[in-house]
Order: C-alpha cells, then sequence, then structure tokens
C-alpha cells in the first residue's frame, strides 16, 4: 500500500526490520480498533506485553515479588501460519518462584480477565474498579497495624509528577516497570520455544537454554543502536 503522506513511514520503523508499508502493520486510519502493530512481533509481542504488564505487576506487587523475578518459566500458545499478524493466539504460561509460588498467566478464554490470588483459606479476585473474594468476609476484613500497607495512589500520573518534585520513589519505580515488563518477555520466549526455561532473576539470563537466551535482545538497525 502506498504510505501516507503525513507519516515518516521510515522513523515509524526505526530500528526494527525494513518492511513495506500497510495499514495492517501501522494503526487504522478510520477506526478505533486495536492497531496492527500490536500484533507484529517486530514492533510488540502481542497481548502478553499488550495487556499483561497491567496486571502482572500487581500479580507480582501481591506477591512482594516486584523486584524480582520467577526462577523457572514454561509457556504454550498458538500462532497465525499466514498474513502480516504473527502474535500469540490463546496462550497459558507458568511461573515458578523461589518460595513455591506458581503464577499462571493465560487468555481470557481460560481465566478471567485480572488477577485471581489463591491462599489456604481463600481466595481474593482484583480487577481495575472491582474486587471479589470467598469467603465474603475478607473483604471487610480490616488490615491490622503489623500487617502490610500499600502507598495509596489516586493518580498514577499524578504521583509520579509529584515524586519527581520531591525526589522521594514513586508508587511504581522504574525497577518495577522493568521486572513488568521482563516477566511478559520470558513468558512470550516460553512460548515460542516450547522450553522448561529456568530464570536467574539477579542475573536476568535463562540458566539452561543458549537458544532462550538469544531472545533477550536484538541487533539495532541502521542509526538505532543501544
Amino acid at each position: 500500500m502506498p504510505v501516507p503522506s503525513e507519516l515518516n513511514y521510515d522513523t515509524w520503523i526505526g530500528p526494527a526490520p525494513s518492511a513495506d508499508y500497510t495499514e495492517e502493520r501501522v494503526h487504522p486510519q478510520t477506526s478505533l480498533d486495536r492497531p496492527g502493530w500490536l500484533r507484529v512481533s517486530d514492533y510488540c509481542l502481542g497481548m502478553i506485553t499488550g495487556w499483561g504488564a497491567h496486571y502482572l505487576d500487581i500479580a507480582h506487587w501481591g506477591m512482594g515479588m516486584e523486584f524480582t523475578g520467577p526462577v523457572g518459566v514454561t509457556g504454550r500458545a498458538t500462532y497465525p501460519t499466514e498474513g502480516v499478524w504473527d502474535v500469540h493466539g490463546e496462550f497459558q504460561i507458568e511461573y515458578t518462584y523461589a518460595n513455591g509460588v506458581k503464577l499462571i498467566c493465560a487468555d481470557s478464554k481460560k481465566v478471567a480477565q485480572g488477577i485471581t490470588f489463591e491462599g489456604s483459606d481463600g481466595w481474593v479476585f482484583v480487577d481495575p474498579g472491582r474486587v471479589d473474594a470467598q469467603p465474603k468476609s475478607l473483604l471487610s476484613s480490616a488490615i491490622q497495624p503489623g500487617e502490610v500497607h500499600l502507598v495509596e495512589s489516586k493518580h498514577h500520573k499524578q504521583n509520579f509528577l509529584d515524586r519527581v518534585r520531591s525526589r522521594k520513589t514513586p508508587i511504581a519505580p522504574v525497577e518495577v516497570g522493568h521486572r513488568s515488563c521482563s516477566l511478559c518477555i520470558i513468558g512470550h520466549i516460553a512460548m515460542k520455544t516450547g522450553l522448561k526455561l529456568a530464570w536467574d532473576p539477579q542475573r536476568e539470563r535463562f540458566t539452561n537454554s543458549d537458544q532462550a537466551n538469544r531472545l533477550l535482545s536484538r541487533p539495532g538497525l541502521g542509526q538505532w543502536h543501544i
């Protein structure tokens, strides 16, 4: 397709491999449909990153793992066999942590969209704007003085601006954002390779697969380098 006159397509492509322009690769011009770049692995890894970071950071927060990561990961997924879009469809990933806790991330055909914390005495489900639990008494349970109290923030962006001014740690520090994103990426690698992978969260490397480690980064092209 011809490149729209208002789009600098070479800059848009950036460090990704060169590819012919098509609207399916970029963004719909006449609707608010989900953009095609979310479905092209040169630019995004699909909904595991597109939505995953929004939920997996809450899971890490609740687990007390927001500054580290799992020690093992396995995954499986279906993939398109034709067309421009090449990211996962239905999927399931299982992360294992050093304390034995398992985190299962899957598409919304398999699990409810949100986060469910399962414990020995019940469960709590959270999604933006909604909380549920079993037993229901958990919903009215008061957090005691000696228990964990999270920082209250009613506006992420304002919190960030306020903490820039005060030089205090924001509610979502950059390290937490990095760990949330890396969790999505190693899940993607597990799905693509089909391997049972061991992960070192300190070194941020797989300890049992050179193939998987090669997928942790991509070379920059042209003027784009890190």
